[in-house]
């Protein structure tokens, strides 16, 4: 995996003790742009005014969950980035829930209580294998490819848009040569 040291991450949830934790395995990790959010409401601003590269979201909280703050990422007009890769975390990992996260537009899934190696895992996944966005013909889904890998056996209609080169999504920075995407380094004061 590149260096995490460039990329802006922001940890979303309304608990204190959680934030921290995620912050201190992602500093393991080599990351030094952490941003942090306490609720749905609170990340949608980061985005707006931070370049994120990867937002960590918790699944339950107040005023709008998990699911919902994906929703509005990947679908409002109002969206800053609908291509942000969202890894959401849970402590309720029911079947239910994970494929709630999944048709929202989540990129990876991750249980509570989080290892270091689970989270570099998921990390890994998103920065040295992204998957391509893609948007259903019915419109009723943007986000990454759910599909993992390819079914050679189907044979049925294809119900989704592929998206051309000029409507990947970005690159994390840590992926790109150069300057970062919001063009400064500086520390963010909640790290």
């Amino acid at each position: 995996m590149a260096s995490l040291e460039r990329v802006r991450f922001l940890v979303v949830d309304d608990n204190a003790h959680m934030i921290n934790i995620v912050k201190t395995l992602l500093r393991g990790f080599g990351a030094t742009h952490i941003f942090e959010a306490r609720d749905a409401t609170e990340a949608f601003h980061r985005l707006k005014h931070d370049a994120i590269d990867i937002c960590i979201s918790d699944y339950q909280m107040e005023v709008l969950d998990g699911v919902e703050f994906v929703q509005l990422v990947r679908n409002s007009s109002d969206s800053p980035n609908r291509y942000v890769p969202i890894i959401m975390l849970t402590a309720h990992s029911e079947r239910s829930k994970v494929v709630a996260a999944r048709d929202a537009g989540a990129n990876e899934f991750c249980c509570k209580p989080v290892t270091a190696i689970e989270l570099r895992r998921k990390i890994v996944a998103i920065v040295d294998f992204p998957r391509p966005f893609i948007k259903t013909s019915s419109g009723n889904y943007f986000g990454p490819d759910r599909r993992r890998k390819q079914d050679s056996k189907y044979h049925g209609r294809e119900r989704r848009e592929g998206w051309s080169e000029d409507h990947q999504p970005p690159q994390p920075v840590a992926k790109k040569s150069g300057e970062a995407s919001s063009g400064h380094h500086e520390e963010d004061e909640h790290t």
